[in-house]
């Protein structure tokens, strides 16, 4: 730092915060003072180096930054720059307008040098030039950027509700947390702010511009009025000294204030968050040899031609055509370079007798992709599936109440190139496809306005989407579709999966692996009950019957309490399954209605027809056995999946209500047609909610 910058900041109490924070106020004052105090030539040239120096600063951040919200400051600088530019054109113009008849130098080595060495002395030309100028910043650049902050807001707003939808889905699916969610809603925020205030501060561009010819014009007039009524000179001395200080001081405001329009166009034009404008402009179109290469062939043509100056077309039209030719070379070698593959593990004895290192273990949970998707889980190539695979068995976690097995990944050449499978213990249980350079925009339901992109399903919902490219995103927001990357698709499916098998992925290690958890919590509970009165086997076959139907077993201290109950009333209880599973149920009803229905407390509910719910408990609870009329079963639950559909329409959980007696037995009957539908008994209805019947299964088969 300079020994003067050096001594204001130790004025301020050497914190370079608190100096960094009084740097606006200063400038604001100083640029006041310019308007108020009389200033030398010399203090003039100062100020006007400086402010072309801050237009190339501004000008040069602007196309070096990968996002608007690096150059957030960007509509103050506006603001700052366009007054200081106005108040160096009040002080020149009262150092043009007392002084100018002196000579050229009166107003500063810079409005002369501008004057003379820029336009050669002829005011005339000055008057072109700057008529020049200003037509191409006000009329060109700045109307153009206008109209891009315009529309850049409008969108910026309209597309915020499309962009927190997407974070929330993240976040409930547990790809990110909630710092990170807050994080991503800020962004949102001030990108939405910027852009408004873009919108805004285009105007000062503008009107800076109409006001550099209106400040032209008084200077001319006012100039020549001063030198020949009060300096008693000739009409023609005084309207060439005038009007060449007037046209030099002009042109000294209007370049500057051309950098900060193409610098403000730039800004609000940034399509892109990866790259910087050079690198852009550089890579899309100098990247495709035939674009250059057919340039070239046009250039050399005009040069052959007789009467065109093949001096300048042919050596540009070479260097084009090699430009193109390296371009082609580098693809083909990209092309044929041999692509980087897994190498397969060695066998322990390749020529050996097979030995037990040959067997390999299944894997409870694996996700198995395609050659194309390898990019995903390659964290050298920029792959984040592995992470989200990480937060997803955390958030299973959090909600289910068990930590699952590890996702095992691998590539499998056998299918599509753009395909996955998951796998639970060596069989498939779901698989889908992707496309790695595209986003899916998920129609959660209510969207109207079609968007151009191959038709797709979401494969964890079934809703219907739309692959989209990369530039159509804000557009799909903005239309209401959920936009997420291939990594959220395959993570938020696996995430599902893991909901439906739930039951499945607790196998005995991981039922002894969360009593040794719970043990930690509530010792004396667990030693008193597991395994004295309940042994691990029952505990987790009762953990598997909740979790089949989607019961979360996050309370496992309600539930272990429960069990100690029940087992304490002795006989053959303790090693009933299904009965301690019923009882629990009863004693986690809170809970269950509330991850069913949220907080509310008048439940809308499916009944079933008084005459056919009697027949139904006749035949489900026979002494021999259920004997249900494979009729009735099958009217039964083509209703409840026809019920089910409307409740969702609605907006509305799908709950079916029926008597105690026959909750496990037509829940597992209508678990494959309706798997999305909930089975509740009358005694799991909390004390504290009320009941509302909005849709009645019966009628006649």
């Amino acid at each position: 730092m300079n020994p003067v910058m050096q001594r204001l900041q130790a004025m301020m109490g050497g914190d370079p915060k608190r100096f960094q924070a009084m740097a606006a106020p200063v400038v604001v004052v100083a640029v006041l003072a310019l308007m108020v105090l009389p200033l030398p030539p010399f203090l003039l040239d100062i100020f006007f180096t400086f402010n072309i120096a801050t237009a190339l600063m501004v000008m040069m951040v602007a196309a070096t930054m990968l996002r608007p919200l690096d150059f957030a400051a960007f509509p103050a600088v506006l603001l700052l720059t366009t007054l200081l530019r106005l108040a160096l054109n009040v002080a020149s113009t009262r150092v043009v307008l007392m002084e100018g008849h002196s000579g050229p130098g009166a107003a500063g080595a810079v409005i002369e040098s501008f004057g003379h060495f820029l336009i050669g002395g002829n005011f005339a030309v000055g008057l072109i030039v700057f008529a020049i100028l200003v037509v191409i910043n006000f009329v060109v650049i700045t109307k153009g950027a206008e109209r891009i902050a315009e529309v850049g807001a409008r969108f910026a707003l309209d597309a915020m509700p499309g962009k927190q939808m997407a974070i929330d889905a993240d976040m409930n699916a547990g790809l990110i947390d909630e710092a990170e969610a807050k994080r991503r809603r800020r962004e949102v925020g001030e990108e939405a702010e910027f852009h408004g205030a873009m919108d805004g501060a285009s105007k000062f561009v503008r009107g800076d511009a109409i006001a550099g010819i209106l400040i032209l014009f008084i200077n001319i007039i006012g100039g020549f009025i001063i030198g020949v009524v009060q300096r008693t000179l000739s009409a023609a001395e005084a309207a060439s000294s005038s009007v060449l200080l007037a046209v030099g001081d002009a042109l000294v405001a209007q370049v500057p204030a051309l950098l900060i329009s193409v610098a403000a166009a730039m800004v609000v034009s940034r399509v892109g968050k990866e790259q910087d404008v050079g690198t852009q402009i550089m890579g899309q179109m100098l990247a495709n040899p035939k674009v250059v290469g057919v340039a070239a062939g046009i250039i050399f043509l005009l040069g052959v031609i007789p009467g065109m100056p093949a001096i300048v077309f042919l050596p540009v039209a070479s260097l084009l055509g090699y430009s193109a030719w390296r371009n082609h070379q580098n693809q083909e070698a990209a092309r044929l370079a041999p692509k980087p593959v897994d190498k397969p593990v060695a066998a322990a004895n390749p020529g050996g007798e097979a030995t037990w290192e040959d067997l390999q273990p299944v894997d409870t949970l694996g996700l198995e992709v395609g050659y194309r998707l390898i990019q995903l889980v390659d964290k050298d190539r920029g792959g984040d599936l592995l992470n989200r695979i990480k937060g997803v068995r955390r958030k299973f976690a959090q909600e289910v109440g068990f930590l699952p097995p590890s996702v095992h990944s691998k590539g499998n050449l056998e299918l599509r190139p753009s395909h996955y499978r998951s796998t639970l213990r060596g069989a498939v249980v779901g698989e889908g496809g992707v496309f790695p350079s595209m986003l899916m925009a998920i129609n959660p339901g209510h969207v109207t306005n079609p968007i151009q992109g191959a038709a797709a399903t979401d494969p964890a919902f079934g809703l219907p989407a739309v692959w989209v490219e990369e530039r159509q995103r804000d557009a799909a927001q903005m239309a209401g579709y959920t936009v997420v990357d291939p990594s959220t698709v395959v993570a938020t499916h696996l995430s599902h999966l893991m909901q439906l098998h739930a039951a499945k992925l607790l196998g005995r290690v991981e039922t002894q692996q969360l009593v040794e958890h719970v043990t930690k919590l509530a010792p004396k509970l667990i030693e008193d009950v597991v395994p004295k009165m309940v042994g691990i086997p029952i505990l987790q076959k009762v953990l598997q019957l909740l979790l089949e139907e989607g019961v979360h077993i996050r309370d496992m201290r309600s539930i272990i309490e429960t069990l100690a109950e029940s087992a304490s009333a002795g006989g053959q209880l303790a090693q009933d399954p299904a009965e301690l599973a019923r009882r629990i149920r009863i004693g986690l009803a809170p809970a269950i209605v509330q991850q069913i229905y949220g907080p509310v407390k008048e439940l809308d509910v499916i009944a079933i027809e008084p005459d056919l719910e009697r027949l139904l408990t006749q035949a489900l609870t026979s002494p021999n056995g259920p004997m249900l009329d494979p009729g009735v079963a099958d009217h039964l639950t083509r209703q409840a999946a026809d019920a089910t559909q409307r409740q969702e329409n609605m907006g509305q959980p799908a709950c079916l209500l029926v008597p105690d007696a026959i909750r496990p037995s037509v829940a597992r009957l209508l678990k494959r047609a309706a798997p999305r539908l909930k089975v509740l008994g009358h005694s799991e209805i909390p004390e504290t909610h009320s009941i509302r019947i909005g849709t009645l299964i019966g009628g006649h088969a």
